[in-house]
């Protein structure tokens, strides 16, 4: 059947494929709009299998939060190719899908790509669909969220090298007067990859790890047993320094630490969680 440019136009104007690949779709369909679309659904699904295996180490992160800064996402939509993670309709569907998440604050990532976009469509279905359109593996690859109470603090996002990472960082003090020092500390978590807020916050197993490190290295170096443990603490303690966002040396400014330039902006201003999603 004859399948006119207009028709073709506006399957695209919807779906975002491409100009043949909508043509088809429509001849296929015998001319029915939604037929098409279910056609480029199921293509979608069939390219997802075949390249369930590929890499897909490019994309976007989108840091947001509410108005009132009680809420906060970070989110990363994942691609194959930096040509795509730059186009304007991916950052777009990145977007769109951190405003979902925003919207509904789901708690993990199967319940984020569970919620409804468009067209009857959920958001796991809109990405199953656009691999079809775009040609590549794409996936939500990674969800985080910080909720705060009101009065009790707010949350500031920090996005990072053109979308290629995110941050969103909670202080314990609500006014715009703590904003910069909000998103300072949002940027040295983007630069310094910090493991925990402070020393009590990392895992355990981290630090009994770390500890067993600290001994076989001592024990390496011909260290008496005795001193093992000795050796090994003060090793711990340069890790925290190193890995916890309030013990890290300040980046804008090395001779002070986080901790103390937040205390600086006020006595009692501190960080009481981060989400980083960084590039990779």
């Amino acid at each position: 059947m004859s399948i006119s440019a207009k028709d073709v136009k506006h399957l695209r104007d919807i779906t975002g494929a491409g100009m043949m690949d909508c043509k088809k779709a429509l001849i296929e369909s015998n001319g029915d709009v939604e037929g098409a679309i279910e056609v480029l659904r199921k293509k979608g699904q069939k390219l997802s299998a075949k390249r369930a295996e590929r890499e897909a180490n490019e994309g976007v992160v989108i840091a947001m939060t509410s108005h009132n800064k009680n809420h906060g996402v970070v989110v990363k939509l994942s691609c194959e190719t930096d040509f795509v993670a730059k186009g304007e309709g991916f950052i777009n569907l990145a977007q769109d899908i951190a405003s979902a998440a925003l919207t509904n604050l789901p708690n993990e990532l199967n319940q984020l790509l569970d919620l409804p976009f468009d067209q009857d469509l959920s958001i796991g279905e809109k990405v199953t669909e656009q691999i079809g359109v775009i040609g590549e593996k794409i996936e939500v690859k990674e969800y985080h969220k910080i909720e705060t109470a009101p009065g009790e603090g707010q949350v500031i996002p920090y996005i990072h090298m053109g979308y290629r990472a995110g941050v969103i960082v909670s202080i314990n003090k609500e006014g715009t007067e703590y904003e910069e020092s909000g998103r300072n500390v949002a940027m040295q978590v983007a630069a310094m990859k910090p493991i925990a807020v402070d020393r009590e916050d990392v895992p355990q197993a981290i630090v009994d790890k770390e500890i067993e490190i600290g001994k076989e290295l001592a024990r390496n170096e011909g260290k008496p047993e005795a001193m093992l443990e000795k050796i090994a603490t003060g090793r711990l303690n340069k890790f925290f320094k190193e890995t916890t966002l309030l013990n890290q040396a300040y980046v804008k400014d090395s001779k002070q630490t986080v901790k103390s330039y937040l205390q600086s902006i006020n006595d009692g201003l501190t960080v009481t969680d981060f989400k980083h999603i960084a590039p990779g």
